[in-house]
């Protein structure tokens, strides 16, 4: 009988979906800033809620009262935009001797091949410090007379420790980082993936000399590759502090810092946890994951579904058939990270877009307006964006729209400042095509709003065909699940350019991400390195090491209060053909015979049909990997 909270933090909005004691839902959107009414809009959000619906003034400043909250659940955007905008925490890297410059050197792809500069993207840490320590694979064949000590990896694999770690230069450098004012580190050793040993004497180290934060990369992505391991521990030790530091000024905000509620966080793939092990790694998608979740539970029935969840600040699309479709290694602003992660197509395309007109060309974006100063139409003397565009087209209706705006958050939309501002635009278009050679008609205000429309729609149409046509599928077949706070007013013209028939609409699109992170599963995923081959011989060690996975995140569900009875297990392989280096997930297609029948879908021809190879083949094995999650079991969410 106490009231339960799910909230989505986005780069514009925060959309809050709320259950009362009386059965009652509650639906609120906010401006995720707004600092000369509120510090936080997720605090604001519940005591606006709880002090309308228990009829009590609840301080506007102080910290709130907990008694009457049963649980609050959060997606947040604050990793993604810490890593897009490079204001996480300072780090740095602490890296085997004579490989400096390797997170530097990257993997030197060229995603414009055809570019004539070539810009490389930052790197997250300042200063980099070369751990004294080696440790190299053990090989008959080697002819180097290697001496070490032996040791016997976790993988199976043997390994020579040519030279332990150096802990009175260590120790130096790590002193000249403590005065240099950095208190945030990642460590990634030479095969620590298999071999910890070195990694964990150099993280007691730093934690004894008093650094606030260190990331192991055997600890954060157990996987071979040193590259996207480091990369995943940098963005960790890089975003983490700054989550951490959002959630305690979150926790401040109410008594005893939430202790007794249960306060859990969306992640990447799909699935909240605690939020004490709510990490940077894991947190990229946190904000749309909700959204994909709550278009999942709703609009899937038989037939594939598109989610188009357009935001203030971008567009999130992504395909569900019955299974969340995820990827275990993606690239954010130039970082790859290994972290399981639903597969999200994100364009710079959304409400707060602003628009330019460049050259005799309508653009859109990527630049966005946010929610401070915002769009024209917000009163704070911001530029023109895409809701300024379909204000002015009449998609918007300033009654309807929440009265938010002005000094006392009481006003609508300005619909004169933005017709104002798009008489301006409209005269520099018509001046510039008053001076070609072939001067071209004048233009309204509102054919000029309808040209930004034209782009900012062609450019969400593309993800949506790398998603479906991309991948073998027939795009006409899918329905469009439309939401996000600007997703109704392009639905019908993405559908149209696309061939959808289908468009589906909840009646809490508006805030659906909110509303799916209440249906959300908790999840604890935990995996570790195997060198195994694929084959008859291996299938007990397999059998073996998953039950070890299994029962390892069994228990840690138990020590959170589910039962077992609650509990879904699903062991994966990620498996890469011998000589590759690609490697696919798999999982059993009979739990009966978990590992003798599993099936790789390899490949998809561009017909749609889908090639599957069974097992067993000389197949390496990369990674052993378990997820664990708790059904839900408040089945009213499935209400359409």
């Amino acid at each position: 009988k106490k009231f339960r909270f799910a909230i989505d933090r986005g780069g514009t909005f925060t959309d809050v979906y709320a259950e009362c004691p009386n059965g009652k839902a509650r639906v609120l959107k906010l401006l995720s800033e707004d600092t000369s009414n509120y510090t936080d809009a997720p605090r604001e959000a519940i005591r606006l809620i709880l002090q309308e619906e228990l009829g009590i003034t609840m301080p506007k400043d102080g910290p709130l009262a907990t008694e009457h909250i049963d649980w609050i659940r959060m997606g947040t955007t604050v990793a993604t935009n810490a890593l897009l905008e490079r204001k996480g925490q300072r780090m740095a890297l602490l890296i085997t001797k004579g490989f400096k410059d390797l997170l530097y050197i990257g993997n030197q792809a060229r995603p414009n091949i055809f570019d004539l500069e070539i810009v490389c993207p930052d790197v997250l840490y300042e200063r980099v410090v070369e751990v004294e320590e080696r440790v190299v694979l053990h090989q008959e064949s080697c002819q180097l007379g290697l001496l070490g000590d032996e040791v016997t990896g976790t993988t199976g694999e043997k390994l020579v420790v040519l030279e332990r770690v150096n802990k009175v230069k260590l120790q130096q450098d790590l002193e000249s980082l403590l005065e240099d004012g950095i208190k945030s580190l990642a460590i990634v050793l030479m095969h620590s993936y298999t071999f910890d040993g070195h990694e964990k004497e150099v993280a007691d180290l730093a934690w004894s000399m008093g650094f606030q934060h260190v990331s192991l990369s055997s600890s954060v992505m157990p996987m071979v590759k040193i590259v996207p391991r480091g990369f995943t521990a940098c963005a960790d030790a890089y975003l983490t502090p700054c989550i951490q530091q959002y959630i305690s000024g979150f926790q401040a905000g109410f008594d005893g810092g939430l202790k007794d509620v249960k306060v859990l966080f969306m992640q990447s793939d799909g699935g909240l946890t605690e939020v004490q092990r709510f990490t940077g790694s894991h947190a990229i998608l946190s904000g749309p994951a909700g959204g994909v979740v709550g278009y999942a539970m709703t609009a899937y029935k038989k037939e594939p579904v598109i989610g188009f969840d357009m935001g203030g600040t971008s567009t999130d699309v992504s395909r569900y058939a019955g299974d969340y479709e995820h990827v275990f290694e993606s690239t954010t602003a130039g970082v790859a990270i290994q972290a399981p992660q639903l597969d999200i197509n994100t364009v710079a395309a959304g409400g707060g877009s602003q628009l330019f007109f460049r050259a005799g060309l309508f653009v859109v974006g990527p630049e966005s307006a946010g929610a401070d100063p915002g769009p024209t139409c917000y009163r704070k003397g911001g530029p023109l964006t895409v809701t300024d565009a379909n204000l002015v087209l009449g998609r918007l209706i300033p009654n309807y729209f929440p009265h938010i705006f002005g000094p006392d958050k009481n006003l609508p939309l300005d619909s004169a400042a933005t017709c104002r501002a798009f008489d301006e635009l409209a005269g520099q278009v018509n001046a510039f095509n008053a001076s070609q050679i072939q001067p071209s008609l004048p233009m309204t205000r509102e054919e000029v709003a309808m040209g930004f429309i034209k782009v900012a729609n062609e450019a969400m149409c593309r993800p949506i065909r790398a998603l479906t046509q991309g991948k073998g599928y027939d795009t006409a077949l899918h329905v469009l699940a439309c939401f996000g706070g600007a997703g109704g007013q392009h639905a019908c013209a993405i559908a149209r350019s696309l061939g959808m028939k289908k468009v589906f609409i909840h009646r809490y699109a508006g805030v659906l991400s909110a509303y799916g992170l209440a249906m959300a599963d908790v999840i604890y995923e935990c995996q570790e390195p195997c060198a195994k081959v694929y084959e008859e011989a291996s299938y007990g060690f397999i059998d073996e090491r998953l039950d070890a996975l299994m029962k390892k995140a069994t228990d840690e569900l138990n020590s959170q209060g589910f039962m077992e009875s609650d509990i879904t297990l699903t062991p994966y392989l990620n498996l890469r053909y011998h000589g590759t280096d690609c490697a696919l997930m798999c999982r059993p297609a009979h739990l009966q015979t978990r590992i003798v029948v599993m099936e790789i879908s390899f490949c998809r021809l561009s017909a749609g049909m889908s090639v599957s190879l069974a097992l067993p083949c000389l197949v390496a094995v990369c990674l052993l990997m378990i997820f664990v999650y708790v059904p839900r079991v408040i089945h009213k969410y499935r209400d359409r």
